[in-house]
């Protein structure tokens, strides 16, 4: 029985982990600490904003790589959870609220690939960056930064917290049967 309850709670910090990579992304950082959403601060052609703006380029096509990867991983990662519950329901725990909220995770993965395929063509254009990510063109380069960082605020809004409400169920879950203390062997 302990062994199970050992792999439950390495499964649950996965689930942990993946979950709040899917709900927790930074989307919005990018844009604002490139300061291209600052109206204080107008565009220019100086190195210093043209340096943040590449840099706020790369983190925004880094986010975008870990939201894609993270989607790429929502069958295995719903299989995980399916496992999850059947050893839960072994038990005889009631299991309901994390299937009902597996199954709504589960419906809103194909929206949010579809809002996040998005990102593909706009970094494939990179329009106002060379290949290299160094700006050509400072105003497109701000409007390719801006429309990247929405691709991910569409794709979490997609899932519409179904993520967090997973964790939070699964978490209710294993509060509700708590791991039994192990004895010590002197």
């Amino acid at each position: 029985m302990s062994k199970i309850t050992s792999l439950l709670n390495k499964f649950v910090l996965a689930v942990l982990i993946l979950g709040l990579g899917l709900v927790a992304l930074p989307i919005s950082g990018a844009e604002a600490s490139a300061g291209i959403a600052d109206e204080s601060n107008p565009p220019s052609t100086d190195k210093v904003s043209n340096e943040r703006l590449e840099q706020a380029w790369e983190r925004v096509q880094t986010a975008y790589t870990r939201q894609g990867e993270r989607l790429d991983k929502a069958d295995e990662f719903i299989a995980r959870v399916q496992t999850l519950i059947e050893k839960a329901n072994a038990k005889g725990w009631d299991t309901s609220a994390v299937q009902a909220a597996l199954d709504a995770f589960a419906a809103a993965i194909p929206a949010a690939q579809a809002a996040h395929e998005a990102g593909a063509s706009i970094i494939a254009a990179h329009a106002g960056f060379d290949e290299n990510g160094q700006v050509t063109d400072r105003a497109a380069a701000i409007e390719t930064v801006k429309a990247l960082g929405q691709v991910l605020k569409d794709t979490r809004a997609a899932m519409n917290g179904t993520g967090k409400a997973l964790r939070e169920a699964i978490r209710a879950l294993l509060e509700a049967h708590p791991r039994p203390e192990t004895p010590v062997n002197p």
